[in-house]
């Protein structure tokens, strides 16, 4: 009898520490921390990182990337061109991708002066997998800004797969843009001008 209580109280002292790692986040709480963090060092290293850009990206690697799936964001990007794409250069696309994004987000965090972010609520249906948290971002004297973050569930993460910023989405822009230099160089060309622009980027 002791060692079954033993072995119970055991148990439950497990569970209890097991389970706030498999519980699943809330969207909009890990949208939210994620941004105010990053902007929170953004804010206090202003000077330093104005002097050294490059410093940025250590913050968007550290902070921003483990939130989004670059390779899912890839397939829904190239679209059927993926399906058709080898292995070797659907590994090379998302690697292109991921840094030309990367640069894209450094860049605008670099020009951030404290502008609002205001976090609505998220209408999450139980059981479902994907949601969509919705942002505005407002500056002094102008309309706000709608952001909105399309994530899905994988495992017991949140994950951004879509960002649309003032009703355009960023997959769909990229796809539209992306297409039509697959049509024109074929999407080896199409890499080839992604690793050029992201050289000169660096």
């Amino acid at each position: 009898m002791n060692n079954f209580l033993v072995r119970s109280l055991y148990a439950l002292i497990l569970m209890l520490v097991v389970m706030p790692a498999l519980a699943i986040e809330d969207p909009v709480a890990l949208v939210k921390q994620t941004s105010e963090r990053v902007l929170h060092e953004v804010s206090s290293r202003k000077q330093e990182l104005t002097a050294s850009p490059g410093k940025i990206y250590g913050l968007v690697d550290n902070i921003v990337l483990p939130r989004f799936d670059f390779a899912r964001m890839s397939r829904l990007v190239l679209g059927k061109h993926w399906r058709q794409a080898s292995g070797q250069e659907q590994h090379e696309f998302v690697e292109e991708f991921r840094e030309l994004l990367v640069r894209t987000y450094a860049s605008a965090l670099l020009n951030y002066s404290g502008q609002e972010i205001k976090y609505l609520p998220a209408r999450l249906v139980e059981g479902a997998t994907e949601v969509t948290v919705n942002t505005e971002v407002s500056e002094k004297g102008a309309p706000a800004v709608p952001i909105n973050y399309n994530l899905y569930l994988d495992g017991n993460s949140w994950k951004v797969f879509d960002v649309v910023i003032d009703g355009v989405s960023l997959v769909s822009n990229y796809r539209s843009s992306f297409n039509t230099q697959i049509r024109r160089y074929k999407i080896e060309g199409l890499i080839a001008s992604l690793k050029e622009r992201n050289q000169q980027g660096k």
